[in-house]
C-alpha cells in the first residue's frame, strides 16, 4: 500500500536491507521499534515465520503498518517499553533502527529493550555519527549548526552519538556489540560521489566518513569476564 501523506517523512519509510542482513537466521519472535509503515518488519515476515510487532509513534504510518505486521502499538516508545503493553513474552530480535537519536532518554530505554529479550536474543541498532565531517564543516566554515529534514542532522534529533559514545551505550545496558558496520558518505545527503567514500575510509579518517554505524548486540553473560 503505497503512502501519500506529506506528514511523513519519505526518509523513514523505505526498505532496510542493511537492517534486514544483521538479523540472526531462526528469529521467531520480533520487536519493531519505529516500524514506520511496515517495510522492515513485511520484508522480515517474507523471510520466513516470524511473528513481529511494531511500535510506532505517528498514527498514520501505523496504521498502514497494521495491514502487514502481526501487532502494532502506537505512542511513544518510551512509554510503551515502561508500560505493560508488551506483555512479558521475550523477543528474540529488537530493532531500533534511526530511533534513539530522537529520545529524550536513549540509555534507559536501551537498558529496558535488553532486559526484554530472549536467552539468545540480539538488539540491532542504526545510528547516525554526529563526527561526520559534513557537521565539522559546518561548523568551522559555516559558522552554524546544520538543521535538516533527514540524516545525521534532522531537526527532530534530541540526542548525538559518536562511535565513543555508541560502544559506552551498549556497555551500560550490559550489551556486547558483536558487529559494528559503518555507512561511509562524503556528503551528508545521498549523492553519486558518495561511493568513494569508503576507498577514502582509511585509519585516521574513518570517523569522519562514517555517516551511520549499523550495530547487533547481545546481552553480557552471567559470569563473564
Amino acid at each position: 500500500m503505497p503512502v501519500t501523506s506529506t506528514n511523513l517523512n519519505p526518509a523513514y519509510l523505505g526498505s532496510r536491507p542493511d537492517v534486514l542482513g544483521l538479523v540472526t537466521p531462526g528469529a521467531r519472535r520480533v520487536l519493531d521499534v519505529g516500524c514506520s509503515a511496515g517495510a522492515l518488519g513485511k520484508d522480515l515476515k517474507a523471510s520466513g515465520p516470524i511473528e513481529v510487532v511494531g511500535v510506532e509513534l505517528l498514527p498514520e504510518a501505523a496504521k498502514i503498518a497494521q495491514d502487514v505486521l502481526d501487532e502494532v502499538h502506537v505512542g511513544d516508545v518510551e512509554s510503551i517499553l515502561a508500560s505493560s503493553d508488551l506483555g512479558d513474552q521475550p523477543f528474540d530480535t529488537i530493532i531500533m533502527a534511526d530511533v534513539l537519536e530522537h529520545l529524550r532518554d536513549p540509555w534507559s530505554v536501551l537498558n529496558k529493550a535488553a532486559s526484554m529479550l530472549s536467552e539468545r536474543g540480539e538488539i540491532i541498532v542504526s545510528l547516525p555519527n554526529v563526527r561526520h565531517m559534513s557537521t565539522l564543516f559546518s561548523l568551522i566554515v559555516r559558522g552554524r549548526w546544520p538543521y535538516r529534514d533527514r540524516g545525521i542532522h534532522d531537526r527532530t534529533h534530541l540526542r548525538f552519538f559518536t562511535k565513543k559514545n555508541i560502544e559506552e551505550l551498549f556497555a551500560g545496558a550490559g550489551l556486547i556489540i558483536e558487529r559494528m558496520e559503518p555507512k561511509y558518505r562524503l556528503i551528508e545527503s545521498p549523492h553519486p560521489i558518495n561511493w568513494i567514500a569508503k576507498y577514502l575510509a582509511v585509519p585516521g579518517l574513518r570517523g569522519f566518513l562514517a555517516f551511520q554505524y549499523l550495530v547487533r548486540a547481545t546481552p553480557v553473560t552471567p559470569g563473564a569476564t
